[in-house]
């Protein structure tokens, strides 16, 4: 049966430049121009927030861009009251599209009488009219059960293959990917398979809550340029202590490859005064003019991606092979060169 309406895209004010790209990638595969939807998305002088859609979306199939990054609650709130006016004017389809889901790291009860708030965050999408979601890098993949509407969760694996094939090309036999902890083996484990590197930890001893007592290398990185991955940096600590620890056991550098630079606090000194030669992310939060300063950091774009996607869902073909590096060649065509 013959699609007969075109994507449309809506923005919140979380990320405009990535909801900008993604439109504009969204242009290039179409052939057509694909323009953000006029809307304000505003707050009264009590910082209540106010939509307003000014073009009919009436029977459209939309895709609301809005990650749930800081401020999370106003970016939360953002997203529900866009998705609220979305229904109640009528769309047919409204897919959340949340490069950064927010209280992802609250998906289990850690403690006695704490709450399991990416459920609660599950629900009040759902009871707020989304019929689909779309994000990046679940903290927790069980977090997409906790949703009774579709969940398609993209992977930033991929990329960072192109990524590192790309700028570690002829040094490959040097490369070995770390995971910063042993709940991130997987992760690890997924990329080091993509680029045929090898695999090693470094494991953390806590004594309390918060402080990290010590850190272990599990696996020989003497002379091996390390790549640690993860999904989350925050405020960093870990990650360039981590990086110490590499390069005391031998390593010679030391990159980090991480999904979502929250890079909140002091993060962003401590990654510029950081022994690691290289902190790659993706630009699923918006960077901060900090985060654009800094000469050690440096962004990979998920537009490509997540514009493929967008139009697969769109035409009802397939999201999961965007899981794999090789369907990603050509959408990054002129970004990355493997040659």
């Amino acid at each position: 049966m013959p699609v007969m309406t075109e994507p449309k895209i809506i923005a919140g004010n979380a990320n405009k430049p990535l909801a900008q790209s993604i439109a504009r990638r969204m242009s290039m595969h179409r052939g057509m121009s694909v323009n953000l939807v006029d809307a304000r998305v505003e707050r009264f002088n009590d910082q209540e927030i106010f939509v307003e859609v000014y073009e009919n979306v009436r029977g459209e199939d939309m895709f609301i861009i809005q990650p749930t990054s800081n401020p999370a609650n106003d970016n939360l709130m953002e997203l529900l009251i866009m998705t609220d006016a979305l229904k109640r004017s009528s769309a047919d389809r409204i897919t959340a599209v949340i490069p950064y889901f927010g209280y992802a790291r609250q998906d289990r009860r850690s403690k006695a009488r704490t709450p399991i708030s990416a459920k609660l965050v599950a629900n009040l999408l759902t009871e707020a009219g989304v019929d689909r979601v779309l994000t990046l890098d679940l903290h927790a993949a069980q977090i997409q059960g906790f949703f009774d509407v579709p969940v398609d969760n993209l992977y930033a694996a991929p990329v960072f293959a192109l990524d590192i094939l790309h700028n570690f090309r002829g040094q490959l036999g040097d490369v070995m990917v770390v995971s910063p902890d042993v709940g991130g083996v997987a992760r690890a484990r997924e990329l080091a398979k993509r680029i045929n590197a090898p695999l090693a930890i470094v494991d953390k001893r806590r004594e309390k809550a918060g402080e990290v007592a010590g850190m272990t290398v599990i696996g020989e990185v003497s002379g091996k340029k390390c790549i640690i991955v993860d999904d989350i940096c925050d405020t960093a600590g870990t990650l360039c202590k981590a990086a110490e620890v590499l390069l005391e056991a031998g390593a010679t550098e030391v990159h980090a490859y991480i999904t979502h630079g929250v890079l909140s606090g002091p993060a962003v000194e401590r990654v510029t005064k950081s022994v690691m030669k290289s902190l790659v992310i993706t630009d699923s939060i918006n960077p901060t003019e900090a985060v654009l300063g800094a000469g050690n950091i440096r962004i990979v774009p998920t537009a490509p991606m997540f514009a493929q996607a967008i139009l697969n869902t769109w035409s009802g073909t397939s999201v999961s092979s965007l899981f794999e590096t090789d369907t990603l060649v050509p959408i990054y065509e002129g970004l990355y060169s493997q040659n």
